[in-house]
């Protein structure tokens, strides 16, 4: 229970205490924004059947999207939530798997920051309210080579999708179906952990 409870206190408890704390600010300014990293709401059980503390925290911050979405409209604020399309090279995932797998699929988090900048520099009715994909904003901003964000370039066509989304809707991409399958041993492996 210290775990589920760390893990809702930082992302839904967090999430909305922070919006909360930040909104006599963000009044105050023209178009202001709060930009969640938090994934699409997908009421697959796939997403919940193994790790549904996780899912539940997770889906805690986009619910905070959708509601202060509407809510916070009347004061020229956008609350949306972006998501990377694929795992993004960090230091819990390095922890996971070790730093050279890690690097063998995933990208780097230039990719988020690139997305996070493009979203807050629009204005407030631009998105509001959205569940946006770190390439596809950034596609939409005209950037089509997505190399640039590779961790490891020589691996370009072994990314691992994220949790949360159900299938790459572009063609070169798999779902290094030998890493996902490590990935799987692992987490059994930490369920019989203390």
């Amino acid at each position: 229970m210290k775990r589920y409870d760390l893990m809702h206190n930082i992302n839904t408890r967090g999430t909305f205490l922070v919006s909360k704390i930040c909104l006599p600010h963000l009044k105050k300014s023209k178009y202001g924004h709060i930009l969640n990293i938090s994934p699409p709401l997908n009421m697959n059980p796939n997403w919940f059947k193994d790790h549904v503390a996780y899912t539940m925290a997770k889906y805690g911050m986009s619910m905070c999207v959708l509601g202060m979405a509407t809510e916070f409209k009347k004061y020229n604020i956008a609350v949306n939530a972006l998501w990377p399309r694929t795992v993004i090279h960090t230091a819990a995932v390095e922890m996971l798997s070790g730093i050279n797998e890690a690097k063998s699929y995933s990208r780097k988090p230039d990719i988020m920051a690139d997305a996070a900048y493009s979203i807050i520099t629009k204005p407030f009715d631009h998105y509001n309210g959205n569940f946006l994909i770190d390439d596809e904003v950034l596609q939409q901003e005209g950037i089509l080579d997505f190399d640039q964000y590779l961790s490891d370039p020589e691996n370009s066509g072994n990314l691992m999708m994220d949790f949360f989304l159900e299938d790459y809707p572009h063609d070169g991409f798999n779902q290094g179906k030998e890493v996902a399958k490590r990935q799987a041993q692992r987490n059994e492996t930490n369920k019989t952990m203390p």
